[in-house]
């Protein structure tokens, strides 16, 4: 097998940097490792900030809110204000503006994504008789009285939006089960499958992005420690890649990545960038 240096190579990464306007950075195992920054994190920001590029901390964690996330990163001293913070729940809430707009949701979801729901426009709806749009989110919050309102509307046909598709949400010690393990259950009792996934690594997120940022998709980089979410997403739209070492996915694996998943370009950790940029 390959040793993680040999897999860096510094012509693509140079490559890829050299098109980059905007990063897209996924946060666990990407910058921060629970409460720890990746390396000397804070200056490589810095450095892609100074640079002229922007950053966008781009995760599938819809149970917490882009404000959450946000004071998280100023406490390790990772965030600027020049950064944006983009969740897979913001991305589900422009979808049903986009295509069920004014139309009742039935939101399997925390407090915070209820609330960012709302803040986008969205009208909730209390229980399943009153809905006519169920959406999933990641809900750590979750009673089975939930699921069984959700179930019914599945049952009756109404349209079915999942916020992501994760399995496990990455964690100190055993990963507890995100998303997707929701979305295995409610398949069993109802036997639907979503009608639509807006997190990575589908595309109706980075549609928002690219709306959003305003740039060609060619000037954006995806980088993660995911090859199958991140990679994946970034590749689907048609973004830069660039996998990072430091979290889930380590040297040994890459050799043995589909299509689908192989990045633009390897490195140790996201602070490989700064000798990079121009």
């Amino acid at each position: 097998m390959k040793k993680g240096a040999d897999l860096c190579d510094e012509e693509k990464l140079r490559a890829l940097i050299r098109r980059t306007e905007v990063f897209l950075l996924d946060l666990d195992g990407t910058v921060y490792v629970g409460e720890r920054p990746i390396g000397e994190m804070a200056q490589t920001l810095a450095a892609v900030r100074a640079s002229g590029r922007r950053i966008v901390y781009c995760t599938n964690n819809s149970s917490r809110s882009a404000a959450r996330y946000e004071q998280k990163l100023r406490r390790l001293g990772l965030f600027d204000a020049r950064d944006t913070v983009f969740t897979s729940g913001m991305a589900a809430a422009a979808y049903l503006d986009a295509h069920h707009a004014g139309r009742r949701v039935y939101l399997v979801g925390t407090d915070a994504l209820k609330a960012e729901f709302r803040a986008a426009g969205v009208p909730l709806a209390e229980s399943d008789g009153d809905a006519d749009v169920a959406v999933l989110g990641y809900d750590t919050s979750l009673t089975y009285e939930k699921l069984v309102r959700i179930n019914r509307m599945l049952v009756q046909g109404k349209p079915y939006i999942v916020t992501h598709a994760d399995d496990v949400c990455p964690a100190e010690g055993v990963y507890p089960p995100d998303a997707g393990s929701f979305i295995q259950l409610l398949k069993c009792s109802s036997g639907r499958e979503p009608d639509v996934i807006c997190g990575k690594p589908y595309t109706v997120m980075g549609e928002c992005l690219t709306r959003l940022l305003g740039v060609p998709a060619e000037s954006v980089a995806m980088v993660g420690d995911r090859p199958y979410t991140d990679i994946r997403f970034g590749n689907n739209n048609g973004f830069g890649t660039l996998l990072v070492l430091s979290g889930e996915c380590c040297a040994e694996q890459v050799a043995a990545l589909p299509a689908s998943d192989t990045p633009a370009a390897v490195a140790e950790s996201l602070n490989a960038v700064k000798a990079y940029l121009e």
